[in-house]
């Protein structure tokens, strides 16, 4: 059930790193994670998870009830989460990163989705990266039933990047990203020829758009996977910028053999360690399957029946 392995990778990755955001690598290595704990950052029990399986989740109730991408529904239902706190494990939203607050008070303001995401430069977070699963699984399940393009997937993707950050840098983020899921679903190959086959789709779907070849030359150091994975862990950044939140987050993954150590070397990273993990999770939901979260951590996951029954609902709604 592909639609449950991935949002739960999503939602487990979250959960793990939420007690340890923000924290620095240094500071995470005097007491490692090495398990689903709580406490922490933001003071809440073990299995408490943040806005990006919020927004994850919203949007995937939107696409699953609309049998389709609307943004206008989208950014609807990120406002109940922000204002009403929908979509989340305690009936209020929290750790709201700037970009997304920002995109969400001017859609309120104005209500058109298409120019509530930040354009500039600066507004390069990582926070579509976080809840664009929803919007890659949608598209590849068009994709393999035949009735979507490259260029059409491709475009809905950018769309739901930028309802909240629209600036091409982000978009093109989630745009590899899809090419990855849509791999990882499709192939039966080793985990990093499933990802590298991916991300060639992806450079070589961007090389032909002059308006993003120069911002694709960000994404360099993911062009060669079988060079990255020999990449020092010093030299991984694990900030809440979306190109180090995208390369570390598949460098924690081709660097494992399983989706726990995947998880596990996400958060001890340190600093952004719940969209890390996020990132990270969603890919090895996907190629490992839900069955490999260890039981005792889902078992503390908020809310874990409503995430599964949406999910389900998905799987019946697009198979």
């Amino acid at each position: 059930m592909i639609w449950l392995d991935a949002i739960m990778g999503v939602v487990t990755g979250d959960a793990l790193g939420c007690p340890v955001q923000f924290l620095s690598r240094e500071e995470i290595a005097e007491n490692p994670v090495t398990d689903m704990r709580g406490e922490g950052t933001f003071n809440l029990p073990a299995g408490s998870w943040t806005d990006d399986s919020s927004l994850t989740l919203a949007a995937l109730c939107s696409i699953t009830e609309k049998q389709k991408i609307d943004p206008d529904d989208i950014m609807d239902r990120f406002v109940s989460w922000y204002r009403d706190g929908e979509y989340t494990p305690y009936g209020y939203s929290f750790d709201i990163g700037r970009g997304t607050s920002n995109a969400v008070e001017r859609y309120m303001r104005s209500r058109n989705a298409g120019t509530c995401g930040g354009t500039e430069e600066s507004n390069n977070g990582n926070g579509s990266l976080m809840r664009i699963m929803p919007a890659c699984l949608y598209c590849s399940v068009m994709q393999e039933k035949g009735l979507m393009t490259d260029g059409e997937a491709v475009e809905l993707i950018h769309l739901v990047s930028s309802l909240t950050h629209a600036h091409i840098r982000s978009q093109i983020a989630c745009g590899l990203y899809y090419f990855a899921v849509r791999n990882l679903i499709k192939d039966d190959d080793t985990l990093i020829a499933r990802l590298q086959k991916g991300l060639d789709d992806g450079f070589a779907f961007y090389k032909q758009k002059r308006d993003c070849v120069a911002e694709l030359s960000y994404y360099g150091r993911l062009a060669n996977l079988y060079e990255f994975v020999n990449t020092d862990a010093k030299d991984i950044r694990s900030t809440g910028y979306v190109v180090d939140t995208l390369e570390a987050a598949v460098w924690c993954l081709i660097k494992t053999t399983t989706l726990r150590d995947a998880l596990l070397t996400a958060v001890n990273l340190g600093l952004d360690t719940d969209t890390v993990a996020v990132v990270c999770g969603g890919l090895a939901g996907i190629y490992y399957g839900c069955e490999d979260i260890p039981a005792d951590w889902l078992g503390k996951i908020k809310k874990r029946d409503r995430i599964e029954s949406v999910c389900r609902k998905a799987t019946e709604t697009f198979g």
